[in-house]
């Protein structure tokens, strides 16, 4: 699985073997440990560093969200519609060659193409719901160290009240040992309630806002595509903004 680090440890081996008249012995047997670190969480798939990256990418959303405003898209939609009446589709080309949103630029080019409507939707629903679904992973992250902040908390204070019961003979280091048990539970509590869970919640109603901007943008690139009314997109799209 790692060619390269088998190597190093052969290069290991072969140097001990060449000390053995010095008396150095070598190894008769290696232990994979991958399962043990595996079972205890010590170690961590492509796809779970995956997570972790992308859960503190999101982090500043917590402070910061997307601005993305949706009745201003609304409006940018049916200036769409309109030069597409006006010039053909082809006349978004300019205009999708500066948009700075990766999945209106998307679907944008979809549209000049001339991608069937159908073809659009499927295209731009299996993106959202692949981005949607890695960002809701990524945000129960946050929701997992809130859920098990508690219990190391918990652990901070039994550790304390260890303390407590080695000095029974010596009342004068009993307040340090109860002191350190309660500041773990509150410690544990506090980031839980405080910090830990509220950032899940925000980053997690911040998605679904995000998702929900983006149907509404399939809507009217489909609508585009169709070459509806844009009265009849700006109603429509309208629709979402309740």
């Amino acid at each position: 699985v790692h060619p390269e680090f088998d190597q190093h440890v052969i290069g290991w081996v072969n140097t001990l073997r060449s000390q053995a008249k010095i008396g150095m012995h070598t190894p008769q047997d290696f232990v994979a440990l991958d399962h043990l670190l595996h079972d205890m969480r010590l170690y961590k798939s492509r796809t779970e560093l995956a997570v972790m990256r992308r859960a503190f990418g999101i982090l500043p959303w917590v402070f910061r969200p997307p601005r993305r405003v949706p009745e201003a898209l609304v409006r940018k939609s049916v200036e769409w519609s309109n030069l597409s009446r006006k010039q053909g589709l082809l006349g978004l080309e300019p205009v999708m060659a500066g948009e700075p949103d990766p999945f209106l630029r998307k679907g944008l080019q979809l549209v000049v193409d001339g991608s069937e409507p159908d073809v659009i939707r499927g295209t731009l629903e299996v993106d959202l719901g692949a981005r949607e679904s890695a960002d809701l992973r990524a945000a129960k992250v946050f929701e997992g160290m809130g859920i098990y902040s508690p219990t190391l908390g918990i652990i901070g204070a039994v550790l304390g009240l260890m303390s407590v019961m080695q000095n029974l003979a010596d009342p004068s280091k009993l307040g340090h040992g109860i002191a350190a048990a309660f500041v773990a539970t509150v410690y544990g509590i506090g980031l839980a309630n405080l910090v830990f869970l509220p950032m899940a919640n925000k980053l997690k109603s911040t998605i679904q806002h995000q998702a929900h901007v983006d149907e509404m943008l399939i809507e009217g690139l489909v609508a585009i595509a169709q070459g509806e009314n844009p009265r009849s997109i700006e109603s429509r799209l309208h629709g979402f903004l309740h």
